[in-house]
């Protein structure tokens, strides 16, 4: 029996790939598994995987003939693993040695089905833990509770699929995969959805996973149209916490959240080609009119001067019908 899977998604990686896989290798153990997802990669990463699958043990390599991005790449290893317990690691991040034991022994002694963990954000040499923004250690409890407060940051804000581990009975309740072909914030209704439906979780204060901050390479560093993926993503958010029998206390949190992302990504708009500023803007305008209206006002409200501004500026845009719907 497979006790874990870790599945690995990789895209011209080969700067970093090396590192990831010793890392796992000093994870290996007989009953685990690593399921390593090359998306279509252009340079050395295949080769290097294919090193990984004859000398990693449990290591079985998965390879896309077309570039799907992290999210489909991730549910291409969701639908091979077997294990008992999944948890996720991105091509160019490492981890401590013997981590997953220790993750998933605290996910057995606390029997919930999904733990969540700190980990450490690596910016050159720099090295800096960051936690999961919930207080409760080792305590299980309903992952809904700890979606509020709307006005500060909570376990939904921390959206990093890695930071964790998770029960196979969530996959099979359809709550594991991702939204197929968000190119970027394809965490965010992942993560809404594990703490809307999931029964159970809890947060431990396991410092394992090495994340790599500033790799140029990264979706995170490039300005182009992909980033704009975030509209979809908090899009369906919205959309789908609008449907919870919850909505009049959730949605508050889920439109906020959103109003902050879109004043982020205005607020660096220079990073950005003209082209997709542009296109920021026109998506964002329309974006702020598809959501509830009064609780967009009360939002509104709640934030500091200079975001509110920005975002009543950009709600008073012209934008088609059709786009606003």
């Amino acid at each position: 029996m497979v006790k874990l899977s870790v599945i690995v998604p990789f895209y011209n990686v080969q700067q970093y790939a090396p590192d990831t896989l010793r890392s796992l290798r000093a994870n290996a153990r007989e009953d685990f598994e690593f399921i390593l997802v090359d998306d279509c990669s252009k340079d050395e990463t295949p080769d290097i995987l294919a090193r990984a699958e004859r000398e990693l043990p449990g290591a079985v390599v998965v390879r896309h003939e077309r570039n799907g991005g992290l999210a489909t790449a991730r549910n291409t290893g969701l639908d091979r693993a077997r294990g008992e317990y999944l948890t996720f690691l991105d091509g160019d991040d490492w981890l401590a040695p013997g981590y997953y034991p220790q993750l998933l022994a605290a996910i057995e002694d606390l029997n919930c089905d999904f733990v969540r963990t700190d980990h450490v954000q690596c910016t050159g040499r720099a090295r800096s833990p960051h936690r999961v923004p919930h207080g409760l250690r080792g305590v299980v409890m309903n992952p809904r509770d700890a979606i509020l407060p709307a006005d500060r940051s909570t376990s939904v804000d921390y959206a990093y699929a890695w930071a964790g581990i998770y029960h196979r009975r969530l996959a099979d309740a359809g709550l594991l995969h991702f939204t197929d072909g968000l190119r970027t914030a394809e965490d965010r209704p992942w993560i809404w959805r594990l703490h809307r439906e999931a029964s159970s979780f809890a947060t431990v204060g396991l410092l394992g996973v090495f994340y790599r901050r500033g790799v140029a390479s990264s979706l995170t560093q490039i300005g182009d149209v992909r980033q704009l993926d975030f509209i979809r993503a908090f899009d369906q958010v919205v959309r789908e916490t609008a449907q919870d029998r919850d909505a009049d206390l959730l949605l508050p949190k889920a439109v906020r959240t959103y109003c902050a992302i879109i004043s982020h990504h205005l607020g660096s708009i220079e990073r950005f080609e003209p082209p997709v500023a542009r296109k920021l803007k026109y998506l964002s305008s329309a974006a702020l009119k598809r959501m509830p209206q009064q609780v967009l006002d009360e939002a509104l409200d709640s934030m500091d001067l200079g975001r509110a501004t920005r975002l009543r500026r950009l709600r008073r845009r012209p934008v088609s019908a059709e786009a606003a719907a």
